[in-house]
């Protein structure tokens, strides 16, 4: 194994929430201002996960006052302190992009039955 591997390894993170596109996720992310350090929800529908290793990320979509916001948080970073499944959604496709030109109902995914 060779040294980038290694790092690799260590920077990652050892439980990794298993959600997939179109699940409704709740993401607890540590914002820093000024010198102090809280943490912010943010909720919203997983349209991709991209990358592999210790460079996976996701894009999260949500509704807010209108407006549709996308945020894309890295899996493994230390900022993300964890990720919650509030939904199972079904998807059949493996990006979500056309949910950006839908609203209101249409918008919304399907939920899983398991």
């Amino acid at each position: 194994m060779n040294i980038i591997d290694q790092i690799n390894k260590e920077g990652m993170k050892q439980s990794v929430p298993a959600f997939n596109i179109g699940d409704t996720v709740k993401v607890m992310y540590r914002i820093k201002e000024g010198d102090k350090e809280r943490l912010q929800a943010y909720e919203g529908v997983v349209i991709s996960k991209e990358g592999s290793s210790i460079n996976e990320r996701f894009t999260v979509r949500r509704v807010s006052y209108g407006i549709g916001v996308e945020r894309t948080f890295p899996l493994h970073s230390p900022r993300v302190e964890s990720v919650t499944v509030t939904r199972k959604g079904k998807a059949r496709r493996a990006k979500l992009y056309y949910v950006r030109d839908l609203s209101g109902k249409a918008a919304k995914v399907r939920e899983r039955k398991e």
